[in-house]
């Protein structure tokens, strides 16, 4: 396993992770198989979306906002609930497959911490599974 850590600079934010996981999977040695990129935090997601344009990353933060508010009827005393929410949603890990070293990714794919009560340091782990 590989631990990569992603400091995130604002509450919310989407880091693209791509080069980090690239070089995990080239670094593990593995011809064919798997990664599992996962991070281990209640607050935070991983998540594979557009990497070309910029307003993507914009308009997924924006529509997050949009479906999970932050609201005063919510009770976590840490006052991170639509975080928490967020990140439920998104999901905790993606997996890609591994061909010939490289990760298998469309062309205009890329792989996203997804920060949303931040600024934090955090980790991701990628897991390499194969021959």
């Amino acid at each position: 396993m590989i631990t990569l850590t992603v400091n995130s600079k604002r509450q919310t934010e989407m880091i693209e992770i791509t080069d980090a996981v690239r070089a995990a999977v080239r670094n593990a040695g593995i011809q064919s198989g798997l990664a599992v990129i996962y991070t281990p935090h209640t607050t935070a997601a991983i998540t594979i979306n557009e990497n070309a344009d910029p307003d993507v990353v914009h308009d997924m933060l924006s529509g997050l906002e949009h479906c999970v508010p932050d609201r005063s009827d919510f009770r976590h005393n840490e006052g991170n609930s639509a975080a928490h929410i967020k990140s439920s949603l998104v999901g905790a890990s993606e997996t890609v497959i591994i061909h010939d070293r490289q990760i298998v990714l469309g062309t205009w794919q890329g792989i996203f911490f997804c920060e949303f009560d931040g600024p934090r340091s955090r980790r991701v782990h990628v897991q390499v599974v194969g021959a």
